[in-house]
């Protein structure tokens, strides 16, 4: 993409607040996924926005020590609405929904063949009628940097695909005044980034502490299945410390009630030992129309390099 077939890069002036979108499937996401690091830049003065792609209606209940199952059953969606509202409020970021179906997770059957999609759910929703929901938020909002998921979702769930496919074309369009008409005025973000959360060096990193400690490790099987591709050591381009942030982070997941068993092996290391072995929560910088912020360095610390305190110059994006 050349900067002649789009407006400018929008990037913060003096004494304007940074704002940072994050780009979720469903209800819970945000806060296994980049909450410390949200925790961080609202104390820090950023103002941030998660967006929920869809209500998380088709989720089960993982979390099994829940009474009253039948109950929440009845009515989960309206329950997943409420486990959002305290997590956000939790990590201090601002929250909307995109207001679309959840699509679940179709089991492949024993032939290998995924049965078809819910009707009018996310996944098969037309491209351009998710992007256009989207891009509005996106143009109200006017974030400098969008956090999202990559090529893979983070794993091939159809709404993670999904969301990944709809905020890269909506990082496109947003600063394009010939898309979506009616949408607001154009706007550009900077940079964007996909959360890098399960990268071999922090899981190994995990898994050992889980070992030291004597405690049962998730990350086990994981490791043993591990297939290692090309490309994928340079996938990490930046680890943004917040260490400090990890209760939060902890607290919000606990938040979603329905999905996170409080006693699950996920709790096994604590906030402290998380911070000894790995105080960073990981990424990869997949678009970018600002200069190259590193300065030598191997990783940016920071989603909003090259952004503070005064704009970085826009250059073709990476």
């Amino acid at each position: 993409m050349s900067l002649s077939s789009l407006s400018r890069a929008f990037v913060p002036s003096p004494g304007e607040p940074l704002r940072l979108m994050a780009v979720h499937a469903h209800p819970d996401d945000e806060s296994s996924k980049g909450a410390a690091s949200m925790a961080r830049y609202v104390h820090e003065g950023a103002e941030v926005l998660v967006v929920t792609c869809t209500g998380g209606e088709r989720g089960d209940i993982l979390n099994k020590t829940l009474p009253d199952h039948p109950a929440i059953l009845a009515d989960l969606p309206a329950v997943r609405q409420l486990e959002m509202q305290r997590a956000a409020e939790i990590l201090g970021v601002s929250h909307a929904w995109l207001g679309f179906i959840d699509s679940g997770l179709p089991e492949v059957d024993a032939n290998g063949v995924m049965p078809a999609l819910p009707d009018e759910c996310f996944a098969v929703v037309p491209l351009e009628v998710s992007t256009e929901a989207l891009v509005r938020i996106v143009r109200e909002f006017r974030p400098h940097v969008i956090t999202t998921y990559d090529e893979n979702g983070g794993y091939p769930h159809p709404d993670h695909i999904r969301t990944h496919e709809v905020s890269m074309r909506a990082f496109e369009a947003a600063g394009d005044p010939g898309e979506f008409p009616g949408t607001g005025e154009p706007w550009q973000p900077a940079k964007l980034y996909y959360h890098l959360t399960f990268h071999k060096l922090r899981i190994i990193a995990l898994h050992e502490a889980c070992l030291a400690q004597g405690v049962e490790s998730p990350f086990g099987e994981r490791l043993e299945s591990w297939v290692d591709k090309p490309g994928d050591a340079e996938r990490l381009t930046t680890m943004v410390l917040c260490g400090d942030w990890f209760e939060a982070r902890e607290e919000a997941l606990l938040a979603h009630a329905t999905q996170v068993d409080p006693e699950g092996p996920w709790f096994h290391l604590s906030a402290d030992d998380q911070r000894a072995v790995w105080p960073t929560e990981d990424y990869q910088l997949a678009r970018s129309l600002i200069a190259d912020a590193r300065h030598g360095a191997q990783f940016e610390d920071d989603l909003f390099a090259g952004l503070r305190p005064v704009a970085g110059s826009i250059e073709n994006a990476s």
